[in-house]
C-alpha cells in the first residue's frame, strides 16, 4: 500500500469487554477503548444474525462524530438455540435454566463486527457463526461451573475461556468468535482495506 493512502489515525474499540480487548491484543493491534453508551436491541425479529449486526452498528455509529479520524469497531455476540436467542441472563435462576436448555445440544454463536471511519466514508459490517456442542450437564455440573465463571455478563450464561472442558464437547468454527470477536475474519478485513494498527507500525 502506498504510504500516501489515507488511513484512519487509530482503532477505537466501542466496548468495555475485557475479552474483546484481550483478543485484539492477541493479534498485536494497538487500540483505544471507548465503550459506546447505547441501548441494545434484544428481540431477534429478523433472526439472531441481523440482531447482532444491528447492535454492533449502533455501537460503532455512536462514536463516529467523537472520533471522525478513527476506525470504530463495534461488536455484539449472541447465542441462538432452535431459533431462540439466549442473551445475558437476568439472574442466576435464568442462567441455570439456560445451561439446562443447552445441555447435550448444539447451538450457534453469532458475533457481528461493524467498522466505521467517518472521514474515510467507510462502513463495513460482517457476521461470523460458530457451532458449539455442549456436554450433558446435570445440576451439580452447572453449579460447579458457576463457581468458576460469572454467567450474568455472558450471552447464553457461559464463556469459553474458563472451565471450557467442564461444559463444552466441541466447537466448529472460530473459538474466538465464541469469545466475542472473530479475529481471523477481522484481520482479513483490515488487510483487505489496507488498515494497519499493529503495535510495531
Amino acid at each position: 500500500m502506498n504510504d500516501s493512502t489515507p488511513q484512519p489515525h487509530a482503532l477505537i474499540l466501542a466496548s468495555a469487554s475485557p475479552r474483546r480487548s484481550e483478543l485484539l491484543e492477541r493479534i498485536g493491534l494497538q487500540f483505544q477503548i471507548c465503550p459506546a453508551d447505547v441501548e441494545e436491541y434484544n428481540k431477534p425479529d429478523d433472526g439472531p444474525a441481523q440482531m447482532v449486526v444491528h447492535n454492533a452498528g449502533l455501537k460503532a455509529d455512536a462514536l463516529t462524530t467523537e472520533f471522525p479520524d478513527g476506525l470504530i469497531l463495534g461488536s455484539d455476540t449472541t447465542v441462538a438455540l432452535d431459533g431462540c436467542v439466549l442473551n445475558k441472563p437476568v439472574d442466576m435462576d435464568a442462567a441455570r435454566a439456560m445451561l439446562r436448555r443447552l445441555s447435550g445440544r448444539q447451538h450457534t454463536v453469532y458475533t457481528a463486527v461493524s467498522l466505521r471511519w467517518l472521514h474515510g466514508q467507510f462502513r463495513d459490517d460482517f457476521v461470523e457463526a460458530s457451532q458449539v456442542r455442549f456436554k450433558s450437564l446435570d445440576d451439580a455440573a452447572i453449579e460447579a461451573y458457576f463457581k468458576l465463571v460469572d454467567p450474568l455478563d455472558k450471552a447464553g450464561a457461559y464463556g469459553i475461556q474458563a472451565g471450557r472442558e467442564q461444559i463444552i464437547e466441541g466447537v466448529d468454527g472460530s473459538v474466538e468468535n465464541v469469545m466475542g470477536l472473530p479475529i481471523q475474519a477481522l484481520q482479513a478485513r483490515l488487510l483487505e482495506h489496507g488498515f494497519d494498527f499493529s503495535v510495531q507500525s
